[in-house]
This record gives C-alpha cells, sequence and structure tokens, in this order.
C-alpha cells in the first residue's frame, strides 16, 4: 500500500460515519480514526505512516436508548460509573485471540488508554480503549455476541 492510496483511506474516512478503519494487508497494520491526535510508525509497518487516533468520545450519558434495547443498562449510581459504550455495530472479543486471556476482567484497574475489548466490524479489528481511570466493575457482554452503537459493553467504578 503506497501513500497515495493512504490518503484516500483518510478521506473516504473523514467523509463518512465510520469512526475507525482498520486495514492489515501482507503484515503490515493501519488504523485510522477520526480525531487525530498524532501519527507515529507502528511496529511491523515496515517505516510506513501508521496514523493513530483515538476512538470518538460518546459522553456516557449523551443518548438514551429504547427500552429493552441492548443499549438500554440501568446503572444504580450514574456518577459512580462510567459506561463504556460501543462506538459501532460489530461482535465483541473480550480478547485478541480465541486462546489468549481477556483484556481485563472485573475487578482490574485501568488507565485512559487501556484496551478493554475488540470489535469486530466488516472483518477489521477494532480496539476499545478506556477514557477514564478506575476499576473495572462489570462487563455487560458475552464474548462473541453482537453488539450495536451505543451499547453500553463495561461499567468502570470512578
Amino acid at each position: 500500500m503506497d501513500i497515495q492510496e493512504i490518503k484516500q483511506l483518510i478521506k473516504i474516512v473523514e467523509k463518512s460515519d465510520i469512526g475507525e478503519l482498520e486495514l492489515v494487508e501482507q503484515g503490515r497494520k493501519i488504523r485510522i480514526s477520526k480525531n487525530s491526535r498524532a501519527a507515529t510508525a507502528g511496529p511491523g509497518s515496515n517505516g510506513m505512516v501508521n496514523p493513530v487516533y483515538t476512538q470518538p468520545q460518546v459522553p456516557a450519558h449523551s443518548a438514551e436508548a429504547a427500552p429493552g434495547s441492548p443499549a438500554a443498562v440501568e446503572v444504580p449510581d450514574s456518577d459512580k460509573y462510567y459506561e463504556v459504550r460501543s462506538p459501532m455495530v460489530g461482535t465483541f472479543y473480550r480478547a485478541p485471540a480465541p486462546d489468549a486471556d481477556p483484556y481485563v476482567e472485573v475487578g482490574d484497574t485501568v488507565n485512559e488508554g487501556t484496551t478493554l475489548c475488540i470489535i469486530e466490524a466488516m472483518k477489521l479489528m477494532n480496539e476499545i480503549e478506556s477514557e477514564v481511570r478506575g476499576k473495572v466493575a462489570k462487563v455487560l457482554v458475552e464474548n462473541t455476541q453482537p453488539v450495536e452503537y451505543n451499547q453500553v459493553l463495561f461499567l468502570i467504578e470512578r
């Protein structure tokens, strides 16, 4: 993949409703997300620029879900817990591989940027990272379960 193809992919992501795009080709991995903070060459990139972005931030209580939908979750004390929501529709994975340990377990302390899970969308693996520091209080989705946009995946105790 040359720089012109990467530039085209960046333009496509910018103009679309896609929050993040990850492409693996011949051992090279490129991830493009909205809300850029930096651009760096990543491991296995053979010197290619690997745009690194963060997930679009969705305020914990900004979108109300219809009762009974997958995104509707009752939180006992909303000030005590931060809701990690899915930024896309896809398949939820707790670990990087079927035989690997989960990224996080209930009771683990996480920092901003800690990988919590992966959501696969259209054969692309999207790492979901914590936006807050705290303790994982609850995992609300089972491994390999389909998830909806804005569905609560984790509760993190602040």
